[in-house]
């Protein structure tokens, strides 16, 4: 196995510092073996009481990406596997999605990638001051697993209450970055870096195939959209299945 492959199967391999109970549980069980064979983690699961039944998958790569392709494997691997297994009475529709940009984080990657940004927090047990929910921005975080401890700078605290504050992993019960207009900026840089990087790799292939090929020219300004370079995926893919007993599951992508 290359480093590359361990590093790979290390990120695949992270444990979430939550977890779901019921229903969900027993989704997630199934889920977490059928996405890591597509390079994928499970985020989170939730089964929710719109349109009926909607079991919401959320997913993604151990970078945080997952595209629209990524969502269809998902979708076609995980479906089979829940029809056999039949964790949930009734209709539902299956939802696969990627986390979003105002994400869940539930492994220590996940904060560590969000340094800097404002998250909306709650424990399972009470803080040393008593409370259970913060918000603020993400300082630092400190060590691996369950240990690890994370740096909150408070932007809801009273006047006489602490501003910075450490908190353990071990205790999360949900976390969630907030919507902002820095943290939209970040994914905005992010999503052209990626774009840009793809774009040299192309360049470089297509040079090795050909390498006495003279130097072809632009699109130029009036050159039609289909030739132009393709817009990144923005991390919001989205496709479901709509699941019914005896019968087979239509696809549409939202």
């Amino acid at each position: 196995m290359t480093q590359n492959a361990d590093i790979v199967h290390a990120a695949l391999d992270e444990p979430r510092l939550v977890s779901e109970t019921g229903v969900a549980a027993r989704v997630a069980a199934i889920a977490i073996p059928v996405l890591e064979q597509l390079g994928l983690r499970l985020v989170r699961v939730r089964l929710l009481a719109q349109n009926g039944q909607t079991l919401q998958i959320m997913a993604e790569r151990p970078d945080g990406s997952m595209s629209v392709g990524d969502c269809e494997a998902a979708s076609q691997a995980l479906s089979p596997e829940l029809d056999v297994a039949d964790p949930i009475p009734g209709e539902y529709r299956l939802e696969i999605s990627s986390p979003g940009i105002d994400r869940p984080l539930v492994r220590v990657s996940d904060w560590r990638r969000a340094v800097g940004h404002e998250a909306k927090i709650e424990l399972t047990q009470p803080h040393s001051d008593g409370r259970k929910r913060f918000r603020g921005v993400i300082s630092g975080v400190e060590g691996e697993g369950r240990d690890a401890i994370l740096t909150l700078e408070r932007n809801d605290a009273r006047a006489d209450e602490e501003k910075i504050v450490r908190l353990s992993l071990r205790d999360l019960d949900e976390g969630k970055l907030m919507l902002t207009e820095a943290l939209i900026r970040a994914s905005l840089r992010a999503a052209k870096a990626t774009a840009e990087t793809t774009g040299a790799e192309n360049e470089e292939q297509d040079a090795e195939a050909s390498p006495d090929e003279p130097p072809r020219r632009g699109p130029g300004r009036f050159a039609s959209k289909a030739r132009q370079k393709p817009k990144p995926l923005v991390p919001a893919g989205v496709q479901t299945h709509f699941k019914k007993k005896g019968s087979e599951s239509g696809s549409s992508r939202g």
